[in-house]
């Protein structure tokens, strides 16, 4: 096993047993990235100004007064792009969580981890808004360094201050997002603006995601990436020789040494100059050219910083880029292969049948439930009654007309409170009945009840539930 060191770049092998944000004894190695500029950098920034542009307006789009994405786990109600999923269509959620599953293996088979460079959120806010103030109000790399190991001053606490306190607003606005996307964006408006004492639960909740952020993006930071996603470590039984990755060409870059001016180098000398800024912009301390690891999120710093060097000393660009094993070792970047057109077969499939579904799901659906706690009731006249829960969904886009009416002989269904039930377009509706019979009529201790629930006159469903009541036994 590798000998390891303070720091793991030190020697080229500890990376294999040694973790760069952490050091030997235990404690936090922490990482100061440089502040990079360049072609990729560039156009990330363009890139996640959209992607922060369309994640702070998806909770404000309405289409017909309905979010256009809700994921409200505590009502089991999700509105993915203005289409209503309730608890009946698990189904199909299954399906566009295998088709969401399925298209990121695919994609990280193919491209390996862009999305975590390019698109994941924990990237964007940490890179594009909470790294850009700190580098704005604390300077960059070495002199965060320096004021982080400076006493306690004026200056130092100015800083500080200013710069946890923009964190803290940042956290709360994201706080505040993410309970839009949960609960929707008015619910949130009713929260904050009423006193906490009259919604303590969704105060408490606005306080612990805002919490949250603030701990991740001030202090754990790339951990996130490092220690808690598991994207990371799928990478390992994903990407192959073939996959894109930044990659580092070690066939042009090796053997790596530094330029001296007036000496004459005999033996042959590879394009890297061993600069080490592409280890000094590395957002989670890593060196690429060790090759792919887990803690790499392809966030193309290393290939700026490289290509700014090359640029300098006259060499071609792109010692550092996205490229897969083989195309480095033979030139040759092979995408369709096998693995790949079997996960495009199974995306194809699953696509497929959840579109099929889509198509065939009914556009009104109901359960039955009986009243927990309660058997039968007696009443008057020698009747016997069960009390009955139903729950009603609308997902069409028209208001529906529901009525309810059972199909054994003699039997009467009383609806309780209002004789109509009247759905509104993507609603959910609640609501009791009583089951009606005659007690001399009852054979069997438990009857078996087949409800037609009918919209407009025409039968949508048929739900069978069970009658309780005493054989033989008659009210006096």
């Amino acid at each position: 096993m590798a000998k390891k060191n303070q720091n793991p770049h030190l020697n080229p092998d500890t990376f294999r047993d040694a973790l760069a944000s952490v050091r030997d004894d235990g404690k936090r190695n922490w990482v100061y990235p440089k502040k990079v500029k360049g072609f990729f950098f560039r156009y990330r920034t363009y890139f996640s100004w959209i992607l922060l542009a369309i994640l702070f307006a998806g909770p404000f789009i309405k289409i017909d007064g309905r979010p256009y994405m809700l994921f409200n786990i505590f009502e089991r109600k999700f509105i993915i792009f203005g289409a209503v999923f309730w608890p009946q269509d698990t189904i199909l959620l299954i399906f566009l969580l295998l088709i969401l599953f399925v298209f990121v293996i695919l994609f990280t088979v193919v491209f390996g981890r862009v999305w975590c460079g390019w698109a994941c959120p924990q990237t964007l806010f940490m890179e594009m808004v909470f790294r850009k103030i700190e580098y704005l109000i604390e300077g960059d790399a070495n002199q965060q360094r320096a004021l982080n190991d400076a006493p306690w001053t004026g200056d130092k606490i100015w800083k500080k201050g200013l710069k946890y306190s923009i964190f803290t607003f940042f956290s709360l606005l994201i706080g505040h997002l993410v309970m839009a996307y949960l609960i929707g964006v008015d619910q949130v408006v009713e929260i904050v603006t009423q006193p906490p004492a009259a919604n303590m639960a969704g105060f408490v909740g606005l306080l612990a995601f805002s919490g949250i952020f603030l701990f991740v993006f001030a202090w754990f930071r790339e951990q996130a990436c490092i220690v808690v996603c598991p994207y990371g470590r799928l990478q390992g039984v994903l990407l192959d020789n073939n996959s894109i990755n930044v990659m580092y060409d070690y066939v042009r870059g090796e053997p790596r040494a530094p330029i001296r001016k007036n000496v004459v180098e005999e033996a042959p000398k590879g394009d890297c100059v061993d600069c080490g800024l592409c280890v000094q912009v590395c957002p989670t301390g890593i060196d690429i050219r060790n090759g792919t690891q887990m803690e790499c999120v392809n966030c193309t710093a290393c290939i700026d910083a490289c290509d700014e060097v090359m640029v300098k000393v006259d060499r071609p660009t792109g010692l550092i880029r996205y490229a897969s094993e083989n195309s480095v070792t033979g030139g040759v970047q092979k995408l369709f292969t096998g693995r790949v057109k079997g996960f495009s077969v199974v995306l194809l499939v699953l696509l497929g049948a959840f579109i099929t579904l889509i198509a065939t799901r009914d556009e009104l659906a109901g359960t039955i439930t009986r009243f927990p706690g309660m058997t039968y009731q007696e009443r008057e006249a020698g009747k016997v009654s069960n009390l009955y829960n139903i729950t009603l969904i609308n997902k069409s886009f028209e208001s529906q007309r529901v009525e309810i009416a059972a199909l054994a002989e003699g039997m009467e269904v009383e609806i309780v409170g209002a004789k109509e039930w009247v759905l509104e377009p993507q609603t959910k509706f609640e609501g009791r009945f009583f089951l009606v019979r005659t007690q001399a009529e009852v054979k069997v201790p438990q009857e078996k009840v087949i409800l037609q629930l009918l919209s407009h006159g025409e039968e949508f469903d048929e739900i069978q539930t069970n009658f309780m009541a005493p054989v033989g036994v008659t009210n006096q």
